[in-house]
Order: structure tokens, then sequence, then C-alpha cells
């Protein structure tokens, strides 16, 4: 049974990209330039001669933008990281910022 006159509503799915947040490391003087290198591949999937110029940046500068990611991902690799590295006894520093 068709029915004239009908019209098909449009409806429009917007799908917005998540926010981004950056990863930033701080440096300290006690975290040895190994272990940050050991997080940047295991934990924010760097290779090894990005995470070796990462590693030197944040050692240089101070603090460093790791990458950007959605806040649960941000959070989650920041979370384990600083767990990691309480276990390995290191004073390391994260933190997760809009970007």
């Amino acid at each position: 049974m068709a029915t004239q006159g009908q019209s098909k509503e449009r409806t429009k799915n917007m799908i917005k990209e998540p926010r981004q947040f950056n990863v930033i490391m701080f440096n300290d003087d006690f975290t040895t330039m190994e272990f940050v290198v050991e997080i940047l591949v295991e934990i924010f999937h760097k290779d090894e001669v990005t995470a070796q110029s990462i590693m030197l940046n944040v050692h240089k500068k101070g603090q460093a933008v790791v990458g950007k990611y959605p806040y649960d991902i941000a959070v989650t690799r920041v979370n384990n990281a600083l767990h990691r590295a309480k276990q390995s006894g290191f004073p390391f520093r994260m933190s997760v910022e809009e970007a």
C-alpha cells in the first residue's frame, strides 16, 4: 500500500571527532633515560628513534608532548606509565591537558 505525499525524513548524523588531549612528560633528576624510552615504546607505542627524540626533548626542555589522544586513552596510558614508574621507584611525572 503506497501512500502519496509522504516524505521521508532525512536525518543527518553528525559524528564529532572526540576532543584530543596532550600527554605531557616532565623531566626529573632521578628517572633514567632508559626507563623513559621504555615507557614511550611499550605504553605509547613509539618507535625507538621517536622515543629517543622525545626523551631528549624532555631532558633538554624540561617537558615535552608525548602525543595527542582521546581523553580515555590519554588517562589510561598515563596511569599505566605512572604505575610502572612507582613500581620501579622513579618519581616520574606526566599530565593530561586539553589540546
